[in-house]
């Protein structure tokens, strides 16, 4: 009989889930094995062979560790909510002219209520995934904060996490570092978890090729959009290219035009399909607003700017900076300027190694500072 109470483990198939898997079972908790299904290969269009963690093999993967354990393991079947949600937003962002970020939604909005679901119908009082962060309770909120290995660190996909999930949530990884995880499967026999590659693309676009995903999935997009003007900031046009949803901000490689200095794209304009081009020092901005907030380990920050690092991608390191909160949207300072701040990606504040909260970017700008930046972050602390 368990002492731990039940525990409904998403288990992928890779090393990381297997081991939390591993670890809540020799500590007292009874342990349920889940595979989401979330999408089927071979409507990708995509001629690359299916790995990650939709795969068949990874399904097995996960199987087989449950049985050597002796847990039951389940599939589940999220591919049409999982379509219906994040693979339509993906879509509608690019041809809206943002850059998305899927990993993000799918955490927030299927895999956790999906699991949450299957755990009251098993009885489960917690779940528990292999994600590399810590969460504990602290004046009445749930708060995630960095796992210890910050190479591995996921605390930036985890920020749209309801409270009321974090509530019942578990991360057996957070104080753990990698090598210690490939030590405890090599110690316990599973060494071709260790040795399996790891997956690093969005699992439905396996070639990484959003652009032939969207050129798939849309038809006669690339008719629609095609000879579109190149333009810099002041509006000059400088040539042509192929349509705005196939360029991202920040972006150098693969634009085809020749302006004797390194271009990069700096904005896109998706209502006249034109991508504006700039030098390095163009694509950097000092302010951005944020929207579609989930907040962490404060209730709200309205009337109570705060000093943070704020981080506008996954590999970001973050950067100082302010963040005023304005109903349901974020007004973020930045210390200095940030490149390639992309709306449609998520924007993460955090405190020490706290998520303060999280939300979509929804503009870039260049603000002056209405007030000596260093003297206002050293009023706030």
């Amino acid at each position: 009989m368990s002492t731990k109470g039940r525990v409904l483990v998403a288990m992928s198939g890779g090393i990381d889930s297997s081991v939390a898997a591993v670890m809540l079972h020799e500590q007292g908790y009874e342990v349920i094995g889940m595979t989401m299904k979330t999408w089927d290969y071979a409507s990708s269009g995509s001629s690359k062979k299916e790995t990650g963690c939709c795969s068949l093999d990874s399904i097995n993967d996960a199987r087989n560790i449950a049985v050597s354990l002796g847990f039951p393991h389940y599939i589940i079947d999220i591919r049409e909510e999982f379509g219906d949600y994040v693979i339509n937003h993906f879509t509608d962002e690019y041809l809206a002219g943002r850059t998305p970020n899927p990993c993000v939604l799918c955490n927030t909005h299927i895999k956790w209520d999906a699991l949450l679901r299957r755990a009251d119908q098993l009885g489960c009082e917690f779940i528990a995934t292999g994600h590399y962060a810590n969460i504990r309770e602290e004046n009445g909120r749930y708060v995630i904060s960095k796992g210890l290995d910050e190479n591995k660190d996921q605390s930036y996909a985890l920020w749209g996490i309801s409270q009321q999930s974090l509530s019942r949530t578990i991360f057996p990884l957070g104080k753990l570092h990698k090598t210690e995880i490939r030590q405890m499967a090599l110690d316990r026999g599973f060494t071709e978890l260790v040795n399996k590659p790891e997956s690093y693309e969005i699992c439905f676009i396996p070639d990484n090729d959003y652009r032939g995903f969207l050129k798939r999935r849309v038809d006669g997009l690339e008719e629609k959009v095609a000879g579109g003007e190149f333009v810099l900031e002041d509006g000059t046009v400088v040539g042509t290219h192929e349509g705005y949803p196939f360029y991202t901000i920040g972006q150098r490689k693969g634009l085809g035009v020749a302006l004797g200095f390194p271009a990069y794209v700096t904005s896109i304009d998706k209502d006249n399909n034109r991508v504006v081009l700039g030098n390095y020092e163009e694509l950097a901005k000092n302010a951005m607003t944020v929207g579609k907030l989930t907040m962490g380990k404060y209730e709200n920050l309205i009337d109570r700017p705060l000093a943070t690092i704020t981080k506008v991608r996954y590999n970001d390191g973050g950067t100082e900076a302010i963040v005023e909160q304005e109903g349901d949207k974020m007004k973020v300072h930045f210390l200095k300027g940030v490149h390639a701040i992309a709306p449609g990606q998520a924007a993460v504040f955090y405190e020490g190694d706290d998520v303060v909260g999280g939300g979509w970017i929804e503009t870039n700008y260049n603000a002056e500072q209405d007030i000596n930046f260093e003297f206002k972050l050293n009023v706030i602390q």
